[in-house]
């Protein structure tokens, strides 16, 4: 959500744009609701996992007394021991029976470590080394806490990067092929497509650095470049020529809306298209001219010909 629309906007502020704040849902309170110390659902998970007596019906309740205030979180009419989350997506249910044995279903340092060290390359390859951070915690390191551990590394990277994403429909539930549930599949497109596009048709979808604009579109007005001092002046040159209204030019972007920059590739079609035809017009006339210069050429060696053979036998 965050490189979605956080980022979106920030980089409007950034280029010193006018713009309208655009409402949209944030999932934050729902990310701290799982991971969130120390009332998160994986602390009191792990909080559970390292008590012998602990069962799935004692993490229920425990769960249900520290998160029964928060609006994210649920418990369903008809069982004891389920909760449900109300995510971005919408709301689901989990099972928590198992919870706690998978949660504790990991690898013990030690014994990873010797497995790495294993001549056989395969056994090494399945073990790869532990980071320092690793080996350096606790003895209990729960499957949860793995995750969320990967799950930051991967957001730092993300983080690092300028990010591009796409958007995965699931076709059914059964995970078959050649099935399509067309209920399943609206309720994701409305959950997270529709809300993604609604976002980016309410701001500046398209942006280009100046350059790269007036490189693209500079065929427009090819005198664009010598009668304007800078490349910011150019482009409000440019896009004046297509007629354009209500874009955004930021301190080094071009910021334009849903469907714009269809019609500056519609206008630099055109010019294209007239380009086309005087190049074509020109070529044509200079294969044409050729042809007649060389028939024209040959007309008057025949002629010649002709008239030198009857002088030499008028009869």
């Amino acid at each position: 959500m965050q490189h979605v629309f956080k980022m979106e906007q920030e980089e409007y502020t950034k280029e010193e744009i006018d713009w309208s704040y655009i409402e949209f849902v944030d999932n934050q309170d729902v990310l701290d609701l799982i991971e969130k110390k120390p009332g998160g659902v994986i602390a009191l998970l792990d909080e559970a996992c390292m008590f012998p007596r602990s069962t799935h019906e004692t993490f229920a309740e425990k769960l249900y007394q520290t998160l029964k205030d928060n609006k994210r979180f649920s418990k369903p009419k008809l069982s004891r021991t389920d909760f449900t989350i109300n995510h971005y997506a919408g709301d689901v249910t989990y099972q928590i029976d198992l919870f706690l044995d998978k949660n504790k279903d990991y690898v013990v340092p030690e014994h990873a470590a010797l497995l790495c060290a294993s001549k056989c390359s395969f056994v090494s390859g399945l073990f790869p080394p532990l980071h320092e951070e690793s080996t350096k915690s606790t003895k209990f390191s729960s499957i949860a806490t793995q995750f969320k551990q990967q799950l930051q590394s991967l957001l730092d990277t993300l983080s690092a990067t300028k990010p591009h994403y796409i958007r995965c429909v699931k076709p059914n539930n059964l995970l078959k092929p050649g099935i399509f549930e067309n209920n399943d599949v609206l309720q994701q497109l409305r959950c997270g497509v529709m809300e993604a596009i609604r976002i980016s048709c309410a701001g500046y979808p398209t942006r280009k650095n100046f350059d790269e604009f007036v490189q693209r579109f500079s065929i427009m007005e090819p005198k664009v470049l010598k009668s304007c001092p800078d490349e910011m002046t150019a482009c409000k040159r440019l896009l004046d020529k297509a007629n354009l209204k209500d874009y955004q030019i930021g301190k080094t972007k071009v910021f334009l809306r849903a469907g714009q920059m269809a019609e500056l590739d519609a206008c630099r079609a055109k010019v294209l298209g007239r380009s086309t035809i005087v190049i074509q017009k020109k070529a044509r006339t200079y294969i044409c001219e050729k042809q007649y210069k060389l028939l024209r050429f040959s007309a008057i060696e025949l002629q010649r010909a002709i008239k030198g053979i009857n002088y030499l036998n008028p009869f």
